[in-house]
């Protein structure tokens, strides 16, 4: 999942984006208001982490314009701010859930599993799909009892369209999500990913619906 850090205080944001990134997550780093505004606005995130109190723009305000622009991300509110009030404003401006600091690290990836499972609906933090388990809390894959290991892109694609299932997904839309803004992209690197993923657990697992994308699952009918 590709998720959006905006921390002004480099130590904290430092062991967000280190827990994120080892955790299977692409991220993304902003330091300001305006530049969480325009990242926010202009690109695809499946989630966002999003301090208060941040120079040039208030997070408050940031969120207020993301989301008159439709912009409909989870975002996971982080303030040294504990007043009831404060909490009000956030959540009436659109956040989705609320983290005071100082916090456990443990807490945090919790709350950002759980924002991901709702926005998905998958109702734990273990996604199984015929005999191969995804579990997101170790950044772990088992197939029939045994682990499998993969490299951190094949993890970051399997785990999107895992959390996606009975969905075919776009390659355009896997490359947005599974890459940062400012990574190299090899022009077939999602179809050698595919290719390494069916090798390892079965040319079945993920299959492909001509003209749509990639599946894990039974596609469903009724998902876009």
């Amino acid at each position: 999942m590709r998720i959006l850090v905006v921390e002004d205080e480099e130590k904290v944001a430092g062991e967000i984006v280190r827990a994120l990134t080892a955790a299977g997550h692409a991220v993304e780093r902003a330091r300001d208001g305006d530049e969480a505004w325009f990242q926010g606005d202009t690109e695809d995130f499946d989630l966002v982490v999003l301090d208060l109190g941040l120079p040039k723009l208030d997070g408050v305000e940031v969120l207020k314009r993301w989301r008159a622009n439709s912009r409909t991300m989870p975002v996971l509110i982080l303030t040294a701010r504990d007043a009831w009030s404060e909490k009000v404003d956030a959540i009436d401006a659109g956040a989705d859930d609320y983290l005071v600091k100082p916090f456990r690290m443990e807490e945090l990836m919790a709350r950002v599993r759980a924002l991901l499972r709702r926005l998905t609906k998958h109702a734990t933090a273990v996604l199984t799909i015929g005999d191969v388990t995804l579990d997101t809390r170790a950044s772990r894959v088992i197939q029939g009892g045994v682990p499998v290991g993969l490299s951190p892109m094949e993890y970051r694609l399997l785990h999107y369209l895992m959390h996606h299932e009975g969905r075919a997904v776009p390659q355009t839309e896997l490359t947005e999500h599974i890459y940062t803004q400012y990574s190299e992209r090899e022009s077939n690197a999602i179809e050698v990913t595919v290719a390494r993923l069916r090798r390892k657990l079965g040319p079945e697992f993920i299959k492909t619906r001509r003209g749509f994308g990639y599946y894990s699952g039974v596609l469903s009918e009724s998902k876009p």
